[in-house]
């Protein structure tokens, strides 16, 4: 059996194969892993059943590096090499309407009936440390702009938004409070952007939530963006503001809550300048 390193074109059919079976899984649909893998081994150079298993993994894992969905049955192996990323990006080019697509964006019971999502504590407060696969999972969120692609994922963001009020107002009428949950507003979508946050909700107190919806269908860890004016508000209503993270969104939404000052959880890197003329 081969030992070799594999060659690009090796690495794009078994990416195209393994896209071929996430569609299916994404979908419910019913597929043989043992089959597709018996009809992808005569097209490579003498592979094992066993070296296409772990391929499939790296592949997991690249696709989490890039806040993709995986085949769960296939959990991330890391180490793997670059151009294994570049075949993935490679298809993910040949196939935009994959990005385009918008998973999970339909709530299935109405916004009324919506259950609560499942709250956690931030990756920094999780008494777990950094996973070892962090540098090269960031590596790939950096080079791709992970962050910059949900940020313009405007059906994905509106999503997000839609789903966290409807976990708002659930949330307070399970506390009895109906009286707040009728007043819960979805600010960016009645107001427009400029507040510094999407939405204006209440704990069971009383007390003013202003959250700032962050969505991604990548895992915890996935970077996002955030704005001057939002920082500026979380500094200015420290004891009001909230960045919620809901991630894993396509399949099983799930969140967790930041409060200020952010620099206590993220690195916050400077993306862009404003440049002004002399």
């Amino acid at each position: 059996m081969s030992n070799g390193a594999w060659t690009d074109e090796e690495n794009d059919l078994i990416v195209a194969d393994y896209f071929a079976m996430l569609a299916d899984d994404i979908s419910a649909r019913r597929y043989s892993k043992a089959e597709h893998r018996r009809a992808l081994l005569p097209l490579l150079n003498n592979r094992s059943e066993g070296s296409v298993e772990f391929k499939h993994q790296n592949i997991s894992a690249v696709l989490k590096g890039l806040g993709e969905d995986w085949i769960s049955g296939y959990k991330p192996a890391f180490n793997f090499q670059m151009t294994l990323v570049d075949a993935v990006a490679r298809w993910l080019a040949l196939n935009p309407a994959w990005l385009e697509r918008q998973p999970g964006l339909q709530p299935a019971a109405g916004l009324r009936e919506a259950a609560q999502i499942w709250i956690g504590p931030p990756p920094t407060l999780s008494n777990q440390p950094p996973p070892q696969e962090l540098d090269q999972m960031l590596h790939i969120a950096c080079k791709f702009d992970v962050a910059g692609r949900d940020e313009r994922n405007r059906a994905l963001g509106r999503a997000g938004e839609e789903r966290v009020l409807a976990h708002e107002r659930a949330a307070l009428r399970t506390a009895g409070r109906d009286d707040l949950a009728r007043k819960v507003r979805w600010v960016s979508e009645e107001d427009g952007d400029g507040a510094g946050y999407d939405i204006a909700s209440f704990a069971p107190d009383g007390l003013a939530r202003l959250i700032e919806v962050k969505t991604t269908n990548g895992w915890e860890r996935t970077p996002f963006h955030i704005t001057r004016n939002e920082l500026a508000v979380a500094e200015e209503r420290r004891s009001e503001w909230r960045l919620f993270r809901l991630w894993n969104f396509s399949r099983e939404p799930k969140a967790f809550e930041l409060h200020p000052p952010l620099d206590a959880h993220v690195s916050l890197t400077a993306t862009t300048f404003q440049a002004s003329f002399h």
